[in-house]
């Protein structure tokens, strides 16, 4: 005869939700260890101690601590991409926006992480739909900042606001890229600010 489990199983539900703590305690600890150090001295233990969590937590759930590396790169991004978009906010016309938005972007702290995390995606394709994933859902949030701010100020842009999102990103990480790469120059050479379109509308008459 079969004996009785006395044990409850947890239920799905919950299961699942301590599984999403988890994935955040890690990202979140992370993002942090990487403020102060790059995320290739960091240890699979150091990380799991910091989300207090057990080493094997950051395999199961991110496969690798490669993968862990990224999420954490571009949480840091979109936390930074939101101080952005209140200096945005602050702008009085669309000139001191692009001029604004530029300086502040290429100043972010998250910008090497999220370089690293670039060059981890071109280097391994296995984490290459985890960059684009992230990337996705930043240009998309900027978009819809920009669409908003557009339509509340009675700005314009010269292309479809979703080309604007995708070119300026583009044009800031790639110049980050480059400079990490060795190429002559530094960021301070780049003309973010002409990468975007958005300008006054003329008034009336």
């Amino acid at each position: 005869m079969e004996k009785k489990r006395t044990g409850a199983r947890p239920a799905p539900g919950r299961s699942r939700d301590r599984g999403r703590a988890t994935r955040t305690r890690l990202i979140e600890a992370t993002a942090e260890l990487c403020k102060e150090r790059p995320g290739a001295e960091l240890s699979v233990a150091e990380i799991a101690g910091a989300a207090g969590v057990f080493p094997n937590q950051v395999t199961y759930h991110f496969g690798s601590k490669d993968s862990l590396l990224v999420h954490a790169a571009f949480l840091g991004l979109l936390h930074d991409a939101r101080r952005i978009e209140r200096i945005g906010r602050q702008a009085p016309d669309a000139a001191t926006f692009r001029r604004n938005i530029a300086r502040a972007v290429l100043a972010m702290p998250s910008l090497p992480s999220v370089t690293r995390a670039l060059a981890a995606g071109i280097s391994k394709p296995e984490l290459a739909p985890v960059v684009d994933r992230h990337l996705q859902l930043l240009f998309r949030q900027s978009e819809r900042f920009v669409g908003q701010l557009v339509d509340s100020r009675g700005w314009a842009a010269r292309r479809p606001l979703a080309v604007e999102a995708r070119t300026f990103w583009s044009t800031a990480l790639g110049a980050v890229l480059l400079v990490r790469a060795g190429a002559h120059g530094t960021v301070a050479d780049l003309d973010l600010a002409g990468s975007l379109t958005i300008h006054d509308e003329p008034g009336p008459g």
